[in-house]
């Protein structure tokens, strides 16, 4: 199969990468530098150079291809302040990937998490001004093309995990001297390590999911801030201290989802894929220490 990946030399995009190369499938990846283009010739897949911004030639790219996986964002944009500004490109770049796909019944995969009918959940959900690009992700399945969603959880951890939940939290203890947590620390956050979720988008690849499904990508449904904290504290060598609410906000300057509290069962994606995480969890991989190295 030849898919177009964007997003390809990323953190979870070159896993996605890789893992279908490793499965015999001819890949095209999206790079915006030279840096990027390199990367993802060395995972053995062709480079497609250029910016996602030229609606004509991404068209083009998924128009060639038999399956889109969708994994770009402006990230460097949204860091900036300007959130709302990379959601509209992001919207953007869709809309381009589904003219080109209309009526084909090809693939596209995105990222996203539809409503659950949680209101805890879906208030989690309804914060984030993605949420827009997840819906009309699942919209295009109105139009012949098989779309899927994956609910990434917030902490997909890995070697290669440079820019995420971890590393932040790991930041701010290095820069306060506390491995802190809010509260009691009692908030989960679901995880998945990077490879395992890269085996998760192949196998919704080639087992042809059906049009709209909503996938969750968690291999731990919910993993306490404490216990991380804990972790981190006793990698870093400091104490693991509560941050009372009055000082939550300037303590973790810088990271507002902090206090996210959810959980992301993923018993009814494994049952419709086969999908057997095979990576370490979240707390195993943070004290295999690669995270403290740099």
């Amino acid at each position: 199969m030849r898919v177009f990946v964007t997003g390809a030399s990323g953190h979870i995009g070159s896993a996605v990468v890789s893992e279908l190369v490793g499965a015999g499938h001819e890949v095209v990846g999206s790079a915006r530098s030279g840096a990027a283009e390199k990367k993802i010739r060395e995972l053995g897949a062709l480079a497609w150079r250029g910016s996602l911004d030229d609606f004509g030639r991404l068209s083009g790219a998924a128009a060639d291809a038999d399956a889109v996986i969708h994994l770009a964002f402006d990230n460097d944009l949204m860091m900036a302040g300007d959130f709302a500004g990379a959601v509209s490109n992001d919207r953007a770049r869709v809309q381009a990937l589904g003219q080109a796909l209309a009526g084909t019944g090809k693939a596209l995969l995105g990222i996203g998490m539809q409503r659950t009918g949680d209101p805890k959940a879906d208030a989690t959900i309804a914060a984030n001004p993605r949420n827009e690009v997840t819906q009309l992700i699942a919209d295009l399945a109105r139009q012949d093309i098989r779309t899927a969603t994956f609910a990434i959880p917030p902490v997909t951890h890995s070697e290669a995990d440079r820019a995420g939940f971890v590393p932040l939290l790991i930041g701010i203890a290095r820069r306060t001297g506390v491995s802190g947590y809010p509260g009691e620390g009692e908030n989960t956050w679901p995880a998945a390590h990077t490879r395992d979720v890269a085996t998760l988008y192949r196998l919704a690849l080639e087992k042809e999911v059906p049009a709209g499904t909503q996938l969750y990508a968690a291999t731990e449904a919910g993993v306490r801030l404490r216990d991380i904290a804990e972790v981190i504290g006793r990698q870093l060598g400091l104490p693991v201290r509560s941050i009372p609410s009055e000082q939550v906000a300037e303590h973790f300057a810088g990271f507002p989802f902090v206090g996210i509290d959810f959980t992301m069962p993923n018993g009814a994606t494994r049952e419709l894929l086969g999908w057997n995480p095979a990576h370490p969890g979240l707390l195993a991989d943070l004290e295999q220490g690669h995270y403290f190295g740099h």
